[in-house]
């Protein structure tokens, strides 16, 4: 079953109009009719909101409907690189491990956005201490 399918069923399932569906997400109808016709690749964050509006966790929403499982591989034991990818599988005993890999990346994602939120704050911090000392 292809994502847009996927997203298209648990809508349903869960008795939501598209209407709904693209206010919770902050977008047009139109916008969304396109993610569930396929017709769009969703990124990650957009799969993220989405996994949230059904309550379920990200690997859940990619495998639903699946045999198998979703598993978070990566190649060089480095998280904050781009050479994650997700799979398909049946290995149930290593899901676990997969899945704390993956909330590895996003704490990690999350404590990048941190940094440059800190550093933006910190340069307006400066910005305002030079501007009040230049009014005295």
């Amino acid at each position: 079953m292809k994502i847009n399918e996927k997203i298209r069923h648990l809508r349903e399932t869960h008795q939501l109009s598209q209407e709904v569906m693209a206010d919770k997400l902050g977008m047009s109808v139109t916008g969304y009719a396109k993610i569930e016709r396929g017709e769009v690749r969703s990124n990650l964050p957009r799969l993220e909101q989405i996994s949230e509006v059904f309550d379920m966790d990200i690997c859940e929403l990619l495998s639903y409907g699946e045999e198998g499982q979703i598993y978070f591989h990566n190649t060089d034991n480095d998280y904050s690189n781009s050479n994650n990818f997700l799979t398909v599988g049946h290995n149930q005993s290593s899901q676990e491990t997969e899945r704390l890999k993956q909330l590895l990346v996003h704490k990690e994602e999350l404590m990048a956005q941190k940094d440059k939120l800190i550093e933006s704050l910190e340069r307006e911090l400066s910005l305002l201490r030079k501007l009040t000392t230049n009014q005295n």
